[in-house]
């Protein structure tokens, strides 16, 4: 059972979580970015910790938005791709949108007494038919790529302005919030303020760094915000992004719709991969965490292993909720190391990635961290690497052939984890046009 909400509500923190979208690890200044400025989320790290080894649960926006809202890796709801289309999600196993069903973050949290708003993307359903945000357990949202209902432009400040009148207006309780922003996925809508900012950079970096300042801008606002309200000791503020950095092409966009992935040279920080990709630079993102006089300041922890399914317990935690009974996270409460205390993680990480038909996205497809210990796996092709994350962050050298009972270790436990995961997408999930289809 959930605990009352009104039994602690005196000592609830609210929470908030930014969740940025395609930023690479290398994209905040602060982890040597060589042409973004983020001074508000450099700030944001010098007074909480910056988690130098979080990663995500997909290299893609929609099931990695699925391990954060259910505390499961996606692949528990066999969402292994963004949301698109009902011909492209027949064709990878796919609902055409999150079972509202599931065990869901927001619903938790507005169970104990909280109030909960999610502001900016959604992108957690592709069809006419699909639930409205509210299904999730929100108290108020206001959306893109979402149900249509209250839908936002993505460009501009609206995502931001619809959170800081939620957090106004809610000040006096506790409350939840997601504010899940648009930079830096394309299309790129810079903003001329910014452009003139760095006008000095070459063309694709000038429009980069001006979608990450906005970024970084939405960061300064919620903490300048809580200061004025004096809300700084009584919020945890959590940011990240959902994936790495998207691959540059040619591409440039139309002006008037936007700009195209010619713009998009985001930086992992010399991690391997991107976007699409399970090796560290598709994964590993940016993870700050700020709490004044919980939190402790100035510190970077290279240690901790964190994921995103940690976030459900985790928030729970520090809510003084407890987890329900029929409940079984893939993640565990990392509240400890956000005290800075030590911490040990006991629970193994799996990744499960369908790339497509881009035989450059289909490799690796299936990973998992035990331990010091990445295992990288094709099954149709037998390809197997394995790495030492503690020795080698940046996964440079395949450690496989020296570490041969690791590899099978490591293959047998994603053999069990592959067992114990669903073959159907739920029939709750389906759209009409896909039942007519099937």
């Amino acid at each position: 059972m959930l605990a009352s909400g009104l039994a602690v509500r005196a000592e609830q923190p609210n929470i908030i979580f930014i969740f940025a979208d395609d930023w690479g690890y290398g994209d905040m200044g602060k982890h040597g970015s060589t042409f973004c400025q983020t001074p508000n989320l450099d700030r944001m790290a010098e007074e909480g910790i910056d988690f130098a080894n979080f990663t995500v649960n997909s290299p893609v926006c929609s099931p990695s938005r699925v391990a954060v809202m259910t505390g499961q890796f996606p692949a528990r709801q066999c969402i292994h791709q963004h949301f698109q289309g009902v011909k492209a999600h027949i064709k990878r196993g796919m609902p055409d949108w999150l079972d509202p069903q599931a065990p869901m973050l927001p619903r938790m949290m507005q169970e104990a007494g909280y109030v909960t708003g999610h502001f900016g993307k959604w992108h957690l359903g592709s069809s006419a038919d699909s639930p409205v945000e509210d299904a999730y357990g929100y108290d108020a949202f206001a959306t893109f790529n979402g149900s249509g209902k209250n839908e936002i432009p993505k460009g501009g400040s609206v995502s931001v302005d619809r959170a800081e009148e939620f957090i106004l207006e809610h000040q006096d309780q506790p409350f939840f919030v997601n504010l899940w922003l648009h930079e830096a996925h394309t299309p790129h809508l810079p903003q001329e303020r910014f452009m003139e900012q760095f006008k000095d950079l070459g063309e694709a970096e000038q429009v980069y760094a001006s979608i990450i300042a906005e970024g970084d801008e939405a960061v300064g606002r919620i903490l300048k915000l809580l200061q004025e309200l004096d809300l700084d000791e009584k919020t945890l503020v959590v940011f990240s992004t959902d994936n790495g950095p998207e691959h540059s092409t040619d591409d440039k966009g139309h002006k008037g719709q936007g700009l195209g992935k010619f713009y998009s040279v985001g930086e992992t920080g010399g991690l391997k991969g991107e976007k699409r990709s399970l090796f560290s630079g598709g994964i590993r993102v940016p993870f700050v965490v700020r709490w004044p006089g919980v939190v402790p300041a100035g510190q970077t922890d290279t240690t901790s292993v964190v994921t995103a399914v940690d976030l459900l317990p985790t928030f729970l935690e520090a809510a003084g909720i407890a987890l329900p009974e029929e409940y079984a996270p893939d993640g565990q409460s990392v509240f400890a190391a956000f005290k800075g205390e030590e911490f040990t993680r006991t629970k193994p990480i799996f990744w499960e990635w369908r790339g497509g038909d881009q035989q450059e996205y289909t490799w690796p497809s299936l990973g998992i961290r035990d331990g010091k210990w990445k295992l990288l796996v094709n099954p149709e092709t037998q390809k197997m690497e394995l790495y030492d994350l503690e020795s080698d962050w940046a996964e440079k050298t395949d450690v496989s052939a020296k570490y041969p009972e690791v590899v099978q270790q490591l293959s047998e436990q994603l053999t069990i984890w592959k067992q114990s995961l669903p073959t159907e997408p739920p029939a709750v999930a389906l759209s009409k046009a896909r039942k007519k289809k099937e």
